[in-house]
């Protein structure tokens, strides 16, 4: 039996600019642990997306406050860290909503 693959990871501009724009860098660095995570099996965690965000994935980060989305390449062996931020239901300001926003301006891939 042969070891499980490591994903490489791969972060959008998008996705960058998320993470960058977070204020605190005790929250940047969960959050940056929480992604190398996915390099071993990114399937087995998170949740799949549905509706709009169906294909990708999402993961918790910092407890219950924030959340990473990605998607898996099984071919190419890559996690794709698509945008990173605070869960907010309800809000505008909620990174699926945000997420939403982006792939219909085709910012999200």
């Amino acid at each position: 039996m042969s070891a499980p693959a490591v994903y490489t990871i791969k972060w959008t501009e998008t996705a960058l600019g998320l993470a960058a724009a977070v204020p605190d860098h005790r929250v940047k660095r969960v959050i940056s642990q929480r992604v190398d995570q996915l390099a071993e099996t990114p399937e087995q965690q998170g949740k799949p997306l549905v509706g709009e965000l169906a294909g990708s994935r999402g993961v918790r980060a910092v407890g219950q406050r924030y959340r990473i989305i990605y998607r898996v390449v099984r071919r190419a062996v890559v996690v794709t860290i698509a945008a990173v931020g605070r869960r907010k239901h309800g809000d505008t300001k909620d990174i699926y909503a945000l997420a939403r926003k982006l792939l219909k301006q085709r910012l999200l891939r």
